[in-house]
């Protein structure tokens, strides 16, 4: 629903800031990575992913698609909620969680407060596929897999396919052709399912 949110900042601590847009105040949770980047700033643009909860609407904020991208990423493994993801990208940096994953650094991982052995290792190996390509220092290939694969996904579901089917389909694809676009994604899911 909102993609960022520009404006003066009115407050920034280590774990939220205010953004003032326009005369309404957002209050937006973010990391500690995203906290270095803003606590310098006057006016700022901030990446946002928003959560609809039964008891709340939550803004979480990004200084990079990198860290956006990565966060949608680690929500995506059962277990790790919102809350759980923020805490990792305020541990590691984006670069040093990718690479954990990648090289299944399960000491790392585990060293998060809050992640024990059962959720690292689900990270490791639902992330692995989808991260381990990925070079660290540039946010593109991360976001451009993850927006190919949701737009792939959303369109099998769209066809009437199973969500989980469609998704373990689409990641053995990019398994396999990591470059591959959203239209290349679909056609070869289609094959297969």
């Amino acid at each position: 629903m909102y993609e960022y949110l520009e404006g003066r900042l009115a407050c920034v601590t280590p774990s939220y800031l205010v953004i003032d847009c326009n005369g309404v105040g957002y209050k937006v949770d973010i990391s500690l990575s995203s906290y270095s980047v803003f606590k310098t700033q006057e006016k700022a643009k901030v990446l946002v992913h928003f959560i609809v909860r039964e008891d709340a609407n939550l803004l979480f904020g990004f200084a990079s698609e990198e860290e956006r991208s990565l966060f949608r990423l680690l929500i995506s493994v059962s277990g790790i909620g919102a809350n759980t993801a923020r805490m990792m990208l305020s541990s590691l940096s984006s670069d040093e969680l990718i690479q954990a994953i990648a090289k299944e650094d399960l000491a790392t991982i585990k060293g998060i407060k809050g992640i024990g052995l059962k959720t690292a290792q689900r990270v490791i190996i639902e992330l692995k596929d989808s991260l381990s390509k990925v070079e660290t220092g540039t946010n593109t290939p991360l976001q451009i897999n993850y927006q190919h694969k949701q737009e792939a996904l959303s369109a099998l579901q769209t066809l009437g396919f199973n969500k989980l089917l469609a998704e373990k389909a689409l990641d053995k694809i990019l398994l396999n052709d990591s470059a591959a676009n959203c239209e290349s994604l679909i056609k070869q899911a289609l094959k297969v399912l």
